[in-house]
C-alpha cells in the first residue's frame, strides 16, 4: 500500500521534470570556437578587476578579426586600442605616444583571431563547467611565455561573459562583460592616430 500511496506523486514529478528544458550543459570546444567565429562587430559595457584590485568601468567594442577598442570611464579616462596587429595603450589625460605591444604577445589574440580553433593541440590547458557557464583556459601554443586566457561562457544562446588574463609574470586582469550587442562602428574607430 505504501508503494502505491507513492506511485502517484512519483510519476506525476517524473512527467514535471520530463517538460522542463534540460539543465545548462558545459560547451564543447567545438562550439565556443565556432561562436567566437561568428562575432562580428560587438559592444558591451564592462567591469575590470585590476591586479591590485581596484576597479574600472567603461565600455568595449570588439570587430573581428583583430580589432578591439576598451574606452575607460573616468577618473581614468584611458583607451585601448588594438588593431593592426597592435596593442596601443593611451593615456587621455596625459597624452603623449602610446604605448605599443604586438597583439600576439597577448592572450586576447585568441578571442580576435581571423579563425578561432580552440581544437589547436596544446592551445587549451582547462575546460570545465561550473554549474552555471562553460569555462576554458587557453593560450597561444607557440607562445605560452606570454601568458593565458580563461573564458567564461553562458549557453543558450552562447555568450562570452568574462574573461582572465593573465600575463607572462603571472599578473591577473578580470574583465566582466555586460552583454555583447551587435553594432556598426567604423574602421577609424580602431585608429590610434584618430583619437
Amino acid at each position: 500500500m505504501f508503494r502505491t500511496f507513492l506511485a502517484a506523486p512519483v510519476m506525476a514529478l517524473a512527467l514535471i521534470v520530463a517538460g522542463l528544458p534540460a539543465a545548462a550543459q558545459q560547451l564543447s570546444l567545438n562550439q565556443i570556437s565556432k561562436y567566437l567565429n561568428t562575432l562580428q562587430t560587438v559592444k558591451s559595457p564592462f567591469t575590470q578587476i585590476n591586479a591590485d584590485g581596484t576597479i574600472s568601468t567603461g565600455s568595449i567594442a570588439i570587430s573581428r578579426p583583430g580589432k578591439a577598442r576598451f574606452d575607460y570611464n573616468p577618473p581614468e579616462r584611458g583607451l585601448v586600442l588594438v588593431s593592426s596587429g597592435a596593442v596601443y595603450i593611451i593615456d587621455r589625460k596625459l597624452g603623449g605616444q602610446p604605448e605599443t605591444y604586438p597583439l600576439n604577445q597577448t592572450p586576447l589574440s585568441i578571442i580576435l583571431a581571423r579563425n578561432v580553433n580552440l581544437g589547436t593541440a596544446g592551445m587549451v590547458t582547462g575546460h570545465s563547467y561550473d554549474g552555471t557557464a562553460t569555462i576554458v583556459t587557453a593560450q597561444d601554443p607557440k607562445r605560452p611565455e606570454y601568458g593565458s586566457i580563461q573564458m567564461k561562457f553562458t549557453a543558450n544562446p552562447v555568450e562570452l561573459r568574462q574573461w582572465i588574463i593573465t600575463d607572462g609574470d603571472g599578473t591577473k586582469t578580470t574583465v566582466v562583460l555586460g552583454g555583447l550587442e551587435k553594432t556598426q562602428l567604423p574602421l577609424s574607430a580602431f585608429l590610434p592616430d584618430r583619437q
